[in-house]
């Protein structure tokens, strides 16, 4: 079997850990390539345009990974053997999420790619998804560029973070030929690069990004193929359009293909069924255009004319079709129970969707397209129980199906066991705190409760320490708003999938008790008066509770009952002195990733277009406290 090149083609991935700069970095790129047109202007286009998403506008982070081609024709491009003057090299670049809970996303952007562009930040160093994103590159057998971002920041250590990250090669087994890396120092926000290390904290040398397109050319290899093997061409992802349907993205491995040819479809069930390509279309910039001509190996594109294929499977030639392997992700670590609206407020607030049968087409749907989550059967008609990587996954996909109308009761994120050489075991996280000194004692001792094992500590000498820890996962459920309150803000935190250990035992994750409502009725503001001194409040006057509603965190450890409906009795008898007006004290106001950590086993959220409630499980006191002595009764027994 003789292996040929397409030099014409590169297919890379940019990844990195969040929020080090991907998504500016290859909007750089687009727009000094000419992807735009000429008189756009990134008050039209936007920035970071490859976010398109409006949840990844809102947050700052990308959430699905994204691929785009660039026609490259610069001066590297006259290097590239086989290329005639005037034709470009198509630069496949695919934009990784950087949060570990979308990991799934960066091994499915991996699997289309033949190398990766590792950006590090010049002041962070590599942090925990670098690790991840890195052995899933490494494990691959890929080529690595190493390009240190943000080498103007004024607290850049670049020096530092180099030798930072020949430790990470090491501490992955890499081999002695992708430990040889080329290093490209970058500032995506100017969109600068060069090969010559710039001084700490100043701009890179130069006035574009042309030195990264050539380390790309050189170091990341044309894709390779059999030039008499079949057809093989494997779905990396899905995209639907409103006239032609579903899409499956796929990067060819061997052969061709074209509009209109009949290929066998290689299903995940091991079956095959003959089927058509009804369009084909290959992407120009941000933009997917049909093409006439046919794709050859290493091209990316995307095919419509069949319904229900699926992430993983194979499009082979049709006489001798041959699969290629199922992407394969890691399992999930945590999981929750959605299932539809129970609440006496359902269907009251602009939900369009509140019936079982929607919530459940709805979590089939977001399947075909997640590769990492899990949906399983729970003993309610109702309810599903929900796993994915970790909380800000899950609470995206609530986010998403309540944007869309849906009405759904939410339950308090759980860890997903496992039982091995028959005891239980639990998932850990590799916790990464950089935070500044006075705060070490309070987060040392905020990890110990949650059965943190401190395994690194160490001190830039800046006055800010990194430490790391190996964390039970169910031990950060709810940490995140702790933390920011015990460092004022100031701390950041990362976590990666660790693996699993023996069960760690019990954790108490929230001291204080909870406020729950005893009735019914609009929220009055001489009740909020007189219970703001029990807790924090989380509801406004006039607000609507009912009975077992969460209406704020008690002082104490226990739960209460109140009534913040109390009406202040009126007469006709005016006082001496007026009345007394005391002030209400702005109530806490959750966000949807707030609410899920706040709650305990026998609270669940209330998830509706227009709110957020914590609630209890069980709505009535009376059952309640029966439950409770009950499950008192079974533990003494």
């Amino acid at each position: 079997m003789a292996l040929k090149s397409r030099n014409d083609v590169r297919n890379v991935a940019i990844v990195a850990h969040v929020d080090h700069g991907k998504t500016t970095m290859v909007d750089k790129m687009l727009w000094q390539a000419g992807v735009f047109a000429e008189r756009a202007t990134v008050e039209s286009t936007g920035e970071r345009v490859m976010d398109s998403g409006d949840l990844e506008r809102e947050k700052g982070i990308t959430i699905l990974a994204k691929n785009t081609a660039i026609h490259y024709n610069g001066p590297a491009a006259k290097d590239v053997a086989g290329l005639a003057d005037g034709e470009f090299v198509t630069i496949n670049i695919i934009d990784t999420p950087g949060h570990a809970d979308f990991g799934g996303e960066v091994e499915r952007g991996l699997s289309m790619v033949d190398g990766v562009v590792l950006l590090v930040d010049a002041s962070e160093g590599p942090l925990p998804q670098t690790r991840f994103v890195l052995r899933k590159a490494l494990d691959a057998k890929m080529p690595v560029i190493l390009c240190i971002n943000k080498v103007d920041r004024p607290d850049a250590r670049i020096g530092e973070v180099i030798d930072e990250v020949y430790e990470l090669f090491m501490d992955l087994d890499a081999d002695e030929d992708q430990i040889e890396f080329p290093i490209v120092y970058a500032s995506g926000k100017n969109g600068i690069a060069s090969m010559t290390r710039p001084e700490d904290g100043t701009l890179p040398e130069g006035d574009s990004v042309e030195p990264l397109f050539r380390t790309i050319l050189d170091t990341i290899p044309a894709p390779t193929y059999d030039d008499e093997a079949p057809l093989q061409a494997h779905v990396t992802n899905l995209d639907s359009d409103n006239f032609l349907g579903r899409l499956a993205l796929l990067r060819v491995f061997n052969g061709e293909i074209a509009k209109n040819q009949q290929v066998t479809w290689c299903k995940a069930d091991g079956t095959q069924q003959k089927v058509r390509i009804t369009e084909l279309l290959m992407t120009e910039g941000l933009e997917r255009k049909p093409s006439e001509k046919a794709a050859g190996p290493g091209d990316i594109i995307a095919v419509a004319g069949i319904s229900d294929i699926t992430i993983g499977e194979t499009l082979a030639d049709a006489e001798n079709p041959i699969p290629l392997p199922l992407i394969t992700v890691d399992e999930p670590a945590i999981s929750m129970t959605i299932g539809t609206n129970t609440s006496p407020l359902v269907g009251k607030e602009r939900g369009t969707k509140v019936t079982a049968r929607l919530v459940k087409d709805r979590l089939d749907k977001e399947l075909i397209g997640n590769v990492s989550l899990r949906v399983l059967p729970t003993e309610r008609p109702d309810a599903w129980e929900v796993q994915g990587r970790g909380e800000l996954a899950l609470a995206i996909l609530v986010e998403q199906m309540r944007r869309e109308g849906f009405e759904l009761t939410v339950g308090k994120p759980q860890v997903v066991t496992r039982e091995i050489d028959g005891k239980l075991h639990e998932p850990t996280e590799r916790l990464t705190i950089d935070t500044p000194e006075e705060h070490l004692g309070g987060i040392t001792q905020l990890l110990a409760a949650r059965k943190g094992r401190m395994e690194q500590m160490t001190n830039h000498g800046t006055g800010w320490i990194r430490m790391e820890f190996v964390v039970p996962a169910r031990g950060l459920i709810g940490f995140r708003t702790e933390f920011l309150t015990e460092t004022r803000g100031t701390g950041i935190a990362h976590s990666i999938h660790e693996g699993y250990e023996p069960w760690f035992g019990v954790i108490t994750t929230r001291v204080a008790g909870s406020l729950v409502a005893d009735r019914s009725g609009p929220v009055t503001s001489y009740a909020m008066v007189n219970l703001q001194e029990r807790g924090v409040l989380f509801v406004s006057p006039g607000t609507e509770v009912y009975e077992g509603m969460i209406v704020g965190e008690n002082s104490r450890a226990d739960d209460m009952d109140v009534n913040i409906t109390k009406e202040k009795k009126l007469t006709n008898v005016r006082a001496s002195s007026a009345d007394n007006f005391e002030k209400v004290i702005p109530p806490k106001q959750l966000s949807l990733e707030q609410s899920l950590e706040f709650c305990r086993e026998d609270e669940c959220c209330e998830v509706t277009p227009t709110a957020v409630r914590i609630r209890k499980v069980v709505l009535n006191a009376n059952e309640r406290a029966r439950a409770t002595s009950r499950a008192k009764n079974a533990a003494k027994s």
